[in-house]
């Protein structure tokens, strides 16, 4: 069981919205807030940035800012190499499979104009073209919307998320998810959880008891659909 300081806050059912897919990539957020954001600051991009097109088709004033340094032309030379291959092996024949063999192009596509995607790690230093941490990335912006997505390597700046997360008093959980991209540990923890949460300056939330389950019916979809999506309960 989870510590109930992770257990979310009552939000109503019907202002929550899935943007991304219904697999590893979708996020749960309050859709009060999309028209209230003016930059999406990516960290950890890979080959999915679903949710990013998703947010933009309900706010245009929003640009995506992303950062990754391992999705560079040698990422895109394997991807497409692979890519064709199992599609010769007839291993692509859903539609979105085949779609994403022309990932590249898409890529071209939406990083264009106010759209950047910048070839840097995330991290614990500020390195010229190299490296950055993400207070250096959110100096001087407001109105963000924080998506931080590095497999596994956020634990290397665990401690400037929390300080980020604890500057601001007024940020509240309202979804979480357990990722099932392994099964669950001994103790019935998943090997990560996705947690959503909102500044409860910018949106009214009701003094409510929260009694919703986790995963929740057609907003939570298992990250890999071959593995069970994994029941989150609370002491």
């Amino acid at each position: 069981m989870f510590s109930k300081k992770f257990k979310p806050i009552f939000t109503a059912k019907n202002n929550l919205i899935r943007l991304g897919p219904k697999r590893d990539g979708g996020y749960v957020i309050d859709k009060r807030i999309i028209r209230k954001i003016d930059h999406i600051i990516t960290c950890g991009l890979n080959d999915d940035w679903m949710f990013e097109k998703n947010f933009l088709k309900y706010s245009n004033k929003t640009n995506v800012l992303a950062y990754d340094h391992n999705v560079n032309s040698s990422f895109w030379l394997k991807r497409l190499f692979k890519d064709i291959i199992h599609f010769f092996l007839l291993k692509k024949l859903s539609f979105w499979k085949i779609i994403n063999i022309f990932g590249y192009l898409d890529y071209i596509l939406f990083f264009k104009n106010k759209n950047k995607h910048f070839k840097i790690k995330v991290g614990k230093k500020n390195i010229p073209s190299k490296e950055i941490t993400i207070n250096e990335i959110l100096k001087d912006k407001k109105k963000v919307l924080l998506k931080v997505d590095i497999e596994g390597a956020e634990y290397e700046i665990l401690k400037e998320i929390n300080k980020f997360i604890s500057q601001i008093k007024d940020l509240k959980i309202i979804h979480i998810h357990g990722n099932n991209v392994h099964k669950i540990d001994k103790y019935g923890f998943p090997y990560a959880i996705e947690l959503s949460f909102i500044n409860s300056k910018l949106i009214k939330l009701q003094p409510k008891k929260n009694f919703e389950n986790y995963p929740i019916t057609k907003l939570d979809y298992p990250s890999v659909k071959r593995n069970e999506d994994i029941e989150i309960k609370f002491i």
